[in-house]
């Protein structure tokens, strides 16, 4: 069967997304990605390291003449976020990535795509083998774990690195220049639940929030898309407010750094509410329609009814409190910035929630992801957010914090990457900060000499299936990043 790939420019670069493609690699599980990278490297007579964190550092000799020009390192990370349709079977951990072109998009219709950041670590990679191609000496740093806590960055040791400059690969918008990214904090929430006897004549019902777009907690925040398990949460304490409902199990979203897309949760009611609980649904089905109309159009409510209920629920005092958390405590943008007008500064994602039985107690985990451009802020809300559990009588605690990045408008990188982009476009790009999280921030902590600049093609819908790049900013990202090289050669 033709690859997708086959006939699309700059062919290089399309190469080695497709074996990214092809290779497995979620997070933790980017061994067998790693290891054909070393013997493609190696088949080239460039060096390979890997470094305790399980990093992947690629070098390579500067061109003749250059020997005396300061290194440029090229980063991206090898892992992608795995999100996948409902119905849709894929097993990331074994599965190649089905991509198709679109109109002008290479795009994964049912899952994600990966272009977050396969495409960066592709353009790093074809800079390393480009016939004729004049560089400065080269280090590519393709990290692990990026998208579960940026657990290489975090292990990169203090002087790995030898180059001067870096360019990070791992922004998604053409036609800017990323010079800032937000700090992050996770927010776990935890609580042990005491365990009630389903009374007799209840009915099992399952709930089902789907359809939503869901996207990236940084980047898509501030579209005001649904989140699935708020609505879920919302809609549950509304039935419990007005009938003896029974929670026993919910589930909803994937990842932290995700909005989620769909929850679930099985509950039993009366025998009597139950037999005419599908109008409620629909009233509320309606209801989200008309509330994300313009933001979430295909949200949809489900209830399905089921026989069998178990013997045990969570108590009614600790459903209460759960899903008053669930449903008041705030998830979105907190602020926007003053200084990089329409970017968010500071947000909060509700993004994974699980309520589980077990044989004596039942256990209740939240997962909030917390984004600042300002490292204070981002501890702030997330001190607010651990109160909040508090007086909900909910333990939770802060982890896996790392920094952002603080914007240096005087770097001589970007003044160089500036002219080079007017030359090459005929104007000049914009300069931006991102709220995402890039390892940018961590690298500068450890390697504090660095001067940093990001730039990537369009990519949509990261972090969701659906998610695409557009081939046309794949080859200007192409052009920019070998005339940059070049330039950097001359200086």
């Amino acid at each position: 069967m033709p690859s997708p790939f086959e006939n699309l420019q700059p062919r290089s670069v399309w190469a080695h997304f497709a074996t990214l493609c092809a290779i497995p690699h979620p997070s933790y599980h980017e061994a067998a990605l790693r290891e054909h990278l070393i013997g493609w490297a190696q088949a080239r007579s460039i060096q390979s390291v890997v470094d305790h964190a399980g990093n992947l550092i690629l070098k390579k000799h500067a061109s003749p003449g250059c020997e005396a020009m300061p290194g440029v390192i090229l980063q991206g990370h090898l892992d992608m976020v795995c999100q996948a349709n409902s119905g849709t079977q894929h097993d990331f951990e074994h599965d190649p990535i089905n991509a198709v072109v679109c109109e002008g998009w290479v795009v994964a219709k049912d899952t994600t795509l990966g272009a977050d950041n396969g495409i960066g670590v592709a353009l790093a990679l074809a800079a390393l083998e480009e016939p004729g191609l004049t560089h400065p000496p080269l280090e590519v740093l393709l990290t692990i774990n990026e998208e579960s806590g940026m657990g290489g960055a975090r292990g990169l040791a203090p002087r790995t690195l030898q180059g001067k400059t870096l360019i990070n690969l791992d922004t998604e918008e053409w036609g800017h220049f990323y010079l800032g990214c937000a700090g992050g904090v996770d927010v776990e929430v935890r609580q042990d639940c005491e365990q009630q006897d389903v009374p007799p004549d209840y009915a099992l019902l399952r709930f089902e929030v789907s359809g939503l777009r869901g996207g990236h907690s940084g980047i898509d925040i501030h579209l005001v898309r649904g989140n699935a398990i708020k609505l879920l949460a919302e809609a549950l304490r509304d039935l419990s407010a007005h009938t003896d409902l029974r929670l026993i199990e919910m589930k909803g979203g994937t990842a932290r750094n995700a909005i989620p897309r769909e929850a679930f949760a099985t509950c039993v009611l009366p025998i009597a509410v139950a037999a005419s609980i599908d109008e409620w649904v629909r009233h509320r089905h309606t209801s989200w329609r008309q509330r994300y109309a313009e933001s979430d159009a295909n949200v949809s409510f489900l209830c399905r009814h089921d026989d069998m209920p178990p013997d045990t629920s969570i108590s009614r005092v600790e459903q209460e409190r759960l899903l008053a958390f669930l449903d008041t405590t705030a998830s979105g943008v907190a602020r926007i910035s003053d200084a990089f007008p329409g970017v968010t500064d500071t947000s909060s994602n509700l993004g994974v929630v699980a309520l589980e039985q077990g044989a004596f107690k039942a256990t209740f985990k939240a997962t909030f992801k917390v984004r600042s451009l300002h490292d204070a802020r981002a501890n702030e809300l997330a001190d607010k957010l651990i109160s909040r559990a508090a007086s909900y009588a909910l333990r939770a605690w802060k982890d896996g914090a790392y920094p952002g990045w603080t914007p240096n408008p005087s770097s001589k990188l970007l003044a160089l990457c500036q002219q080079v982009y007017t030359t090459q476009f005929g104007q000049p790009a914009s300069l931006q900060v991102i709220h995402a999280g890039l390892e940018c921030g961590l690298l500068a902590a450890s390697h504090p000499h660095l001067d940093m600049i990001s730039f990537g093609p369009d990519i949509r819908g990261a972090h969701a299936p659906g998610e695409r790049v557009e081939i046309a900013s794949v080859a200007r990202c192409w052009q920019l990043l070998k005339a940059v090289l070049q330039a950097l050669a001359r200086v």
